[in-house]
């Protein structure tokens, strides 16, 4: 009886562990920083969370254009982009550790979406959905910085938003070149 009760307890667990997903590394940090913070610090780590995802995005896009882009344009677009979001996320990384917040360790499941929707192109298809995500994403990027300067509770939160915007602003210009020329192609 005993032998029988572990043998259907290890087929039960083994069959629940094989059936699950592994969880958006970017749920898990944000059920830990729940439990940790009161209210408004825990938007202030919200808002390093979604910062340490677009970083994290920007690089992993970067990397990709840099292999895959078929122009010159795109290709730097791609290594400004990885070297300038490889800092920030270093900067970053330092900063929530100081404030004991947790961030993503890997890649979300919204950046694997958007590698694989932009992997799947070629050629200047490839260019013009790269310069669109990156517009896109660098106009989204700063309204996010902008509101956490603004609102942000944390002084040394606050401080870094507000520093990284003037980079978030040279991004979004070259982005714009980047696709003005992809469009004439």
């Amino acid at each position: 009886m005993l032998q029988a009760t572990f043998i259907i307890t290890s087929i039960v667990v083994t069959s629940s562990c094989m059936n699950n997903k592994p969880e958006d590394t970017k749920k898990v940090v944000e059920e830990k920083n729940e439990q940790k913070f009161d209210n408004s610090s825990e938007k202030d780590a919200q808002f390093l969370v979604d910062a340490a995802e677009i970083n994290r995005e920007e690089i992993s896009l970067g990397q990709l254009a840099q292999q895959k882009g078929a122009s010159d344009h795109v290709k730097e677009l791609g290594k400004m982009m990885e070297n300038a979001h490889t800092k920030s996320l270093a900067d970053l990384t330092a900063l929530a550790q100081n404030k004991n917040i947790s961030l993503p360790t890997s890649q979300t499941e919204n950046g694997k979406d958007a590698y694989k929707k932009l992997n799947d192109k070629s050629g200047n298809d490839f260019g013009k959905e790269y310069s669109n995500m990156m517009v896109n994403g660098h106009k989204e990027a700063i309204k996010l910085f902008e509101k956490a300067s603004a609102d942000c509770t944390d002084p040394d939160i606050k401080a870094w938003a507000a520093a990284t915007l003037p980079a978030l602003r040279t991004h979004l210009d070259h982005s714009i070149v980047c696709q003005k020329e992809c469009n004439k192609m």
